[in-house]
């Protein structure tokens, strides 16, 4: 069941809306207490270029009944993270390597959350992970390791370097005519900030292409016949005071999270 906003709930974030923040389960102290966490950088786009207030969604998996969330927030951001869905969620060949990072709490937190807020319409920005995420639970597959796959780039960035290297533009995406994002850009090439091991193999159904790598990977999704649901491969999260697309993301996943409760 889905709840509708309280009343009193609806009024209070007509200007600051609560915007739930999807969080990986962290080990921090090294003594097996787990922490649900999730970087900064994604809480203060929300409050300085969504115009939202962030509400961190813990990691809790058939704990948490995505449809009760839903009925809280006024949209949903999903993180991205070192971590990689895991394999068992879209039937990937083989099994997960050694030397792959996963959070199947996370995994299966996000996946029925995802395909609450394409069911009821609520608003979702999906970022790196986020992006495969947003595939894999409409019916997608990844790549689990891009840099192995015949004619692709090695989107993995250089994890000794300063985060202000890892996260700067790397390569060019083009921005698919007559798409979203290029009403937004206002150009047909953006630069972007793009790093992961795993990326779309096969488009999820009801996905429709924004942007593609010059190898071809698709950097990001637009969910069709919903009022927001985009995907982005690049974190517009690092650069959204200087960069006019990523500005835009953040302002207008904000515009339709107050819409949604209007």
């Amino acid at each position: 069941m889905y709840f509708e906003p309280h009343s009193s709930m609806r009024e209070f974030v007509m200007l600051r809306p609560l915007i739930g923040v999807s969080a990986c389960v962290k080990d921090v102290t090294g003594e097996e207490m787990l922490f649900h966490a999730a970087p900064e950088v994604y809480m203060t786009a929300i409050i300085e270029a969504a115009g939202g207030m962030p509400l961190v969604i813990p990691a809790l998996g058939a704990s948490l009944d995505p449809n009760e969330l839903l009925g809280h927030v006024a949209g949903v951001l999903l993180t991205g993270s070192k971590s990689n869905v895991h394999p068992s969620h879209y039937g990937g060949v083989g099994n997960s390597r050694s030397d792959t990072l996963h959070d199947q709490r996370r995994d299966t937190t996000t996946v029925p959350l995802i395909r609450a807020c394409v069911q009821h319409g609520v608003p979702l920005l999906a970022i790196c992970r986020g992006i495969q995420e947003l595939n894999v639970a409409l019916g997608g597959t990844l790549y689990q390791h891009v840099h192995e796959q015949p004619g692709k780039m090695d989107h993995r960035s250089d994890g000794t370097a300063p985060l202000e290297i890892q996260f700067a533009p790397v390569h060019p995406v083009r921005l698919v005519a007559g798409g979203m994002l290029t009403g937004l850009a206002g150009a047909t090439e953006v630069r972007v900030n793009s790093l992961h091991w795993q990326g779309i193999e096969t488009l999820a159904p009801g996905l429709a292409i924004e942007a593609l790598a010059p190898d071809g990977l698709i950097e990001a999704v637009r969910v069709e016949h919903m009022p927001y649901g985009v995907g982005v491969q690049w974190h517009p999260e690092w650069n959204w005071q200087t960069d006019l697309l990523s500005s835009a993301l953040f302002r207008t996943f904000g515009e339709a999270c107050r819409r949604h409760l209007a």
